[in-house]
């Protein structure tokens, strides 16, 4: 009945050993420690990866080899990503981001050129990482008007994993960027992205206008 009987994977007792640590009552701080005890190991990385189940995924991100991640081999595992639920593929992706493409000059030349990928994963990589970089207090690079203008035009047709990335960085920008803040007030105003979302108790909210009163008040109330 299954064509692909002899085409299946045949994973090492290692990885299939490690596949029966991890179930739905495993969290993300298992996966580092089993993880840091690992170390590197790329071809265990894959067999985990083969696996197609989302935690399994999560640990390979951690032990993968970052020499050996061409745009090919992320185009790869990019397509599979796209397997997974919005939420899992777009959390494999940011994971893959701060795991392993922010730890290696090559890797983060690769995601600054990908701000017009034909992938929604990837363009969204690229503006997460421009966000995070002003979100974690480094200076950022020269680029902060064309970034501004490119969200401006762009981000009301964008895919929705994208649009949340942009909002992220033109928010991050409102925040540390005086000259530029009633700017991405507005733009929050005018797509209305996030206004009505709900929000839990303690959490900033996606909607600019409120996100940057609130995270600029937090910085001036230290």
């Amino acid at each position: 009945m299954n064509e692909n009987k002899g085409t299946e994977i045949k994973r090492s007792s290692k990885a299939e050993n490690i596949l029966h640590q991890i179930n739905n009552k495993t969290k993300l701080g298992d996966l580092r420690k089993i993880a840091k005890d690992i170390k590197k190991d790329h071809e265990l990385a894959m067999e985990l990866w083969s696996s197609e189940l989302f935690l399994p995924r999560l640990l390979a991100i951690l032990i993968m080899d970052k020499k050996l991640l061409s745009q090919d081999v992320i185009n790869k595992l990019d397509q599979d990503m796209q397997t997974h639920t919005f939420d899992e593929r777009n959390h494999l992706i940011d994971w893959f981001m701060a795991n392993q493409l922010t730890k290696d000059k090559k890797k983060i030349a690769l995601m600054e050129s990908w701000e017009n990928s034909p992938s929604a994963l990837q363009r969204r990589v690229f503006w997460y990482y421009q966000g995070r970089l002003r979100w974690t207090g480094q200076t950022p690079p020269e680029n902060t008007a064309d970034l501004l203008a490119a969200i401006e035009a762009n981000i009301a047709q964008e895919e929705p994993e994208v649009q949340w990335a942009m909002n992220f960085t033109a928010g991050w920008i409102g925040v540390y960027d005086e000259k530029y803040r009633a700017r991405c007030t507005k733009l929050g105003e005018k797509t209305g992205l996030y206004k009505d979302e709900f929000v839990s108790k303690g959490c900033t909210p996606n909607y600019l206008p409120e996100f940057i009163t609130i995270e600029v008040n937090k910085r001036l109330n230290k």
